[in-house]
């Protein structure tokens, strides 16, 4: 089995050898105007599947594929000149939908941006349903956050009252325990084991 690198290589090869010499070995006025897009092969490079595309209708591609399906021997032999391997691949020839799929997305793209661009005339007339700002705003907003919660404000005047605290708990900065520290009971020395 060949590596993948050298299976790429035999099918960029056979694609320009095909591509460059299809006109000379149909030798037909049938044959359409045709472009090898891929050609794709095989690990072992016994297959090589040549993926074409045909301007025209559906009566010139049906045309087409006759021909090179006729001429598939001779195109064969082409490209073991050509390539000068041991062994040359068979030619499978596919009709590529690429032209076929590429309008279907152009067509879905152009259905979306006509979608589009109803949804924005409808937006650029439209009110809001409620409000404009829909978010309270409470004008005495900074009055809240001084409040003091209930606990805390027990604790605080017994700690104003107390002076600079009683035992061993730490004083503030001004001397005075802080909220946090009056809330929490004295506890005394904890044990690891005890946990």
């Amino acid at each position: 089995m060949a590596d993948a690198a050298r299976a790429r290589k035999v099918a960029d090869r056979i694609k320009v050898v095909i591509a460059a010499n299809l006109e000379q070995v149909v030798k037909d006025p049938d044959l359409g105007f045709v472009t090898i897009t891929d050609v794709r092969v095989t690990g072992d490079l016994q297959q090589a599947s040549v993926f074409y595309t045909v301007l025209g209708d559906e009566a010139q591609r049906a045309t087409t594929a006759a021909l090179l399906e006729k001429r598939k021997g001779r195109l064969r032999s082409l490209v073991g000149r050509e390539l000068g391997i041991r062994l040359t691949p068979t030619l499978d020839f596919h009709l590529d939908a690429v032209p076929e799929t590429a309008a279907q997305i152009d067509d879905l793209l152009r259905q979306a941006r006509e979608r589009d661009a109803a949804v924005a005339a409808a937006a650029a007339g439209a009110r809001y349903a409620g409000e404009a700002d829909p978010y309270r705003h409470d004008e005495e907003g900074e009055e809240e956050f001084d409040a003091v919660p209930d606990g805390v404000g027990a604790a605080n005047e017994a700690a104003e009252a107390d002076g600079a605290g009683a035992g061993n708990e730490p004083a503030g900065a001004d001397g005075a325990r802080t909220a946090n520290q009056a809330a929490e009971p004295a506890a005394g020395p904890t044990d690891a084991s005890s946990r």
